[in-house]
């Protein structure tokens, strides 16, 4: 209480107590004492006093502290830093003394220098590490799949544009994914009767799948937790609760026993894996002996004959997409392959549809430019607004042909 009245009155010059003696008087040894005390006093309020002030100089006000950590949160888009609120200082934060709790400072400048330091990042474009990446993936997802399902429907993914001006953008996305998998083959061969979806969304491929084909069933994963949730709310109200379900997990580690699906399939995930070979050996550790794995991904185009690496040019906007959803590193459709066969597969296959889903992203754009989905923006949060602004990189990247929807299947040798 004392720091806190001398905290109080900072701002007024600390004077020296007046200390009256009559020097007519021989001077007591109880005087000397009543002299050495009010000395002693006075040093101690004075050096209290400075460290007071110190602080006060150092620390920056509440109001400011918050509105630090506000633009930060505004320049990430995304990680939010602790407030001083949520602080629970220990025994030994505890100031001696008084009341005044030095760990919520120090507390509150470690967030704040936290998410300074990850909106430098951001700026300039610097890789995530991987549990960056999967903290992100999560609170991104988490944030923006309720706009997207409100504007798009269930289906996160792109469409299937032929013909180029077709408009019909939600029938779009389900012809995607009949045609994936008559490209991969899957309707000539016997149907699958076990599928996993690895980064699943919120279901609505895998409800489309064990729709499709009798008897089937599916498993689905996503590092999202609201999209767990919502894609099983989803298949109670589609009575496909017993068929199809969802949960929360890693795709380098997927909770799946070995060679226990027919069907492996990642519709738009395969970007998101910082381990893209640990990525592909899941994919090729799940399936079945003569199953079938079909991964469907952006990717960079493959290099030119003596070509080492991308352009500068084309790895700086990869780079900024790369901060906006929550990326690693890209690779081609060459890697992915060399990948699979490293893993045994035999009958891969592979197929550039840049072209099929070119129109989508123009379609995704236009849909954002109404009243409805500005609103949904506004209220997703500025990691949804970043992702809305990266469509327009996405978009260019497209153009510059250095991205590419790439079609990769193959099938697990037999035993």
């Amino acid at each position: 209480m004392r720091v806190w009245k001398l905290a109080k009155g900072i701002n007024r010059p600390l004077t020296r107590p007046t200390v009256k003696i009559n020097r007519r008087s021989s001077s007591t040894s109880a005087d000397r004492e009543s002299r050495l005390e009010t000395t002693t006093t006075w040093a101690a309020a004075t050096a209290r006093a400075g460290e007071v002030d110190q602080r006060h100089r150092r620390r920056p006000t509440m109001p400011k502290l918050r509105a630090a950590r506000l633009l930060c949160l505004i320049l990430l888009g995304g990680r939010r830093a602790r407030t001083a609120s949520s602080f629970s200082p220990s025994p030994s934060s505890t100031v001696r003394g008084g009341g005044a709790v030095g760990g919520v400072t120090s507390t509150s400048l470690r967030g704040v220098r936290s998410a300074v330091r990850r909106a430098r990042d951001s700026i300039l474009s610097r890789e995530r590490t991987d549990e960056d990446l999967k903290d992100g993936i999560a609170f991104f997802y988490d944030r923006s799949s309720k706009l997207w399902e409100d504007v798009w429907g269930e289906h996160m993914h792109h469409g299937y544009y032929i013909p180029a001006d077709r408009t019909d953008h939600i029938q779009a996305q389900i012809d995607l994914i009949d045609e994936v998998l008559k490209w991969a083959g899957v309707d000539d061969d016997k149907p699958p009767k076990t599928v996993v979806d690895v980064g699943c969304g919120i279901g609505g491929s895998s409800r489309h799948i064990v729709r499709k084909y009798d008897g089937c069933t599916a498993k689905g994963i996503t590092l999202s937790p609201y999209q767990a949730n919502r894609g099983n709310e989803l298949a109670k109200e589609a009575g496909l609760s017993d068929r199809a379900s969802f949960q929360v997990a890693d795709a380098l580690n997927m909770p799946f026993a070995d060679s226990s699906s027919d069907l492996v399939w990642s519709l738009e995930s395969g970007e998101h894996m910082p381990d893209k070979p640990k990525f592909v050996g899941e994919l090729m550790r799940v399936a079945k002996p003569g199953g079938r794995v079909i991964l469907v991904t952006w990717c960079h185009r493959d290099l030119e004959p003596g070509e080492e690496r991308l352009t500068k040019k084309e790895e700086r906007i990869l780079a900024r997409i790369n901060r906006a959803y929550f990326l690693p590193q890209w690779c081609s459709v060459d890697d992915y392959v060399r990948l699979l066969e490293d893993e045994g597969a035999v009958d891969v296959r592979r197929e550039d549809w840049s072209y099929v889903i070119a129109p989508f992203w123009k379609a995704v754009i236009k849909s954002s430019l109404n009243l409805k989905s500005v609103v949904g923006l506004l209220r997703s949060g500025f990691s949804t607004i970043r992702g809305a602004y990266a469509m327009l990189l996405m978009l260019r990247g497209f153009q510059m042909g250095v991205i590419k929807f790439g079609l990769i299947t193959c099938t697990k040798k037999e035993e």
